[in-house]
């Protein structure tokens, strides 16, 4: 059986009161719940957009082209049970649905801004060099514009009678 890895020493360990076990069931690791809540990439986009301030449904629908309507529902639905979002109905002609953040959902204002900067700066960059290789390591198509014209010479010329 391979030993176990040494335990990080140095400014980046955690202190003893910080450690996280998993195998310990006896206390909740804050680390832990926070991922519980905010854990997928929709329910950490949709906070984010809502820092901006309240937003309406079809708002934060149209702010992602790859986000759809049930999973929008679904999430605003789980993050307003975990008291992260607030629904306000709004009594017009027609009603309509506004969703802001509560002060929990506020309290992530800076580790979102934290995430979208470290994402900026090693995800994207990362992402985008290799974009940049892959774009350079095209080869351009055989053929460009205009097929060229093949004449097929006949095999057997013909006789006139």
């Amino acid at each position: 059986m391979d030993p176990l890895p040494p335990r990080r020493t140095g400014p980046l360990a955690a202190a003893p009161s910080d450690a996280c076990d998993i195998g310990d069931e006896r206390e909740l690791c804050p680390v832990m719940a926070a991922v519980g809540v905010i854990g997928t990439e929709w329910r950490l986009a949709i906070v984010h957009r809502l820092l901006e301030g309240p937003q309406r449904f079809s708002e934060i629908l149209r702010s992602s082209p790859h986000l759809n309507a049930k999973t929008l529902s679904a999430t605003l639905k789980f993050l307003e049970g975990q008291g992260v979002v607030q629904r306000t109905v709004v009594s017009t002609r027609p009603f309509s649905v506004v969703y802001s953040l509560t002060e929990m959902g506020l309290g992530l204002a800076p580790a979102a801004r934290e995430l979208r900067a470290w994402g900026e700066k090693w995800v994207l960059s990362r992402h985008q060099a290799t974009a940049r290789a892959a774009r350079a390591d095209r080869r351009p198509p055989a053929i460009q514009g205009e097929l060229p014209r093949i004449v097929v010479a006949d095999p057997a010329p013909s006789r006139s009678r």
